[in-house]
């Protein structure tokens, strides 16, 4: 089969998604395509997947920059001519409306991932992406979602069983390079340091104001000891005034694959304090380090987590009960491994189901494929007026 995975914003973390994607499938034997801008970051593909960079685009997709559509066609044309069996389209983008409706129209089969029905509290784009939505769902042939809430959410709108298709987010942070050593090595180095992690940005929706107020409410939080960790880039002063609590340390800054796995080894869990979320791949690198998860009851948060077998489920803007949650989680070690080990079974049995559900998929959105002489069009300056 062949495949062409479609990413036109150059955020690292859509690429971190679509690389995990198109790597699986070359590894699995078929012909991967990646359309996407200049600023691929390359290193996160393997060589098995053919990369086109018909484009240079520098924003997330939702900004002034994608209403221009002069070098859309130059975009489809690229897409056309690979003449892939299926063409999924992996994360955000205006232009992704019309060249999903010019390529259904044409009986060519298009999945789309939607990572946010909603749009995070405090997004500049929210009704934007809420429009972008619903044209996103009217055209594509087939819609992937990481949630099994958000599949139960678009079969209660009218949404037919065979056109929405749920697995969980399972990518991983690391490029391809790093996974092989480090398999061999997570059997013997892993740690459970008496310290949490939180790992990524740090914005407002994540909760990070109430996981710091919670570290302050924490036991010997003034002992000097770090408690918590946070390691990932952001804008502090937009929502915290004043002084760290004296047992938080934040690493504010992109931190390296070398430093993170470090991180994940070490910490005795991971913690997502988000106020809104839709999901999160930091439970599936979580679990893939052997480490349980603190998550909030939001999105599809819950569905990760198995209460007190994986982790634990919390509610969200309450630092209380998080301080709570994460000073009984810290004091017992053993339980912490116990549920780490839960965790990393969790991720390797739904990694085995997301390849077979993936490929169900694929293969279901490339019956109706029309013979190449029939699928190359041409997108004219009218259709762009239309779209």
């Amino acid at each position: 089969m062949r495949i062409c995975y479609v990413q036109l914003s150059p955020t690292f973390g859509m690429h971190q998604y679509a690389s995990d994607l198109a790597n699986r499938m070359a590894q699995a034997g078929h012909d991967v395509d990646l359309v996407t801008t200049t600023c691929v970051p390359a290193d996160r593909y393997l060589s098995a997947v053919k990369i086109h960079t018909p484009v240079t685009l520098n924003n997330t997709g939702f900004s002034r920059e994608s209403l221009g559509g002069h070098h859309l066609r130059r975009v489809y044309s690229v897409i056309n001519d690979l003449q892939a069996d299926v063409v999924h389209f992996t994360g955000p983008h205006l232009w992704n409306t019309v060249l999903v409706k010019a390529l259904v129209n044409k009986s060519v089969g298009v999945v789309h991932t939607l990572h946010d029905l909603d749009p995070h509290s405090g997004t500049r784009y929210g009704f934007l992406l809420r429009v972008w939505n619903q044209l996103i769902l009217h055209w594509s042939k087939h819609i992937l979602v990481h949630g099994e809430i958000y599949r139960e959410r678009l079969l209660s709108q009218g949404f037919s069983p065979e056109r929405v298709t749920f697995t969980p987010l399972l990518h991983l942070f690391l490029g391809p390079g790093n996974l092989k050593p480090l398999s061999a090595q997570l059997a013997t180095s892993i740690q459970y340091q008496s310290w949490a992690l939180f790992f990524g940005r740090l914005e407002r929706y994540k909760g990070v104001d109430h996981l710091l107020t919670a570290g302050a409410m924490m036991k010997n939080a003034d002992s000097g000891q770090t408690q918590v960790i946070l390691a990932g880039q952001g804008d502090l002063s937009s929502f915290w005034v004043g002084p760290l609590p004296p047992n938080v340390e934040v690493r504010n800054r992109l931190i390296p694959d070398e430093e993170a796995i470090d991180l994940f080894r070490r910490c005795g869990f991971v913690v997502l304090p988000y106020i809104d979320a839709s999901q999160s791949a930091l439970v599936a690198a979580a679990y893939y380090f052997r480490k349980p998860v603190v998550v909030t009851r939001t999105g599809a948060l819950p569905e990760y987590v198995e209460d007190d077998q994986t982790g634990r489920v919390v509610e969200p803007g309450h630092p209380a009960s998080l301080a709570r949650c994460l000073e009984d989680m810290l004091s017992d070690p053993i339980r912490l491994a116990q549920m780490g080990a839960a965790g990393r079974t969790w991720y390797d049995a739904y990694r085995e189901i997301e390849t077979t559900t993936l490929l169900e998929m694929y293969r279901d959105a490339a019956k109706n494929r029309p013979a190449s002489s029939e699928h190359k069009v041409t997108l004219s300056p009218k259709a762009l007026k239309q779209n």
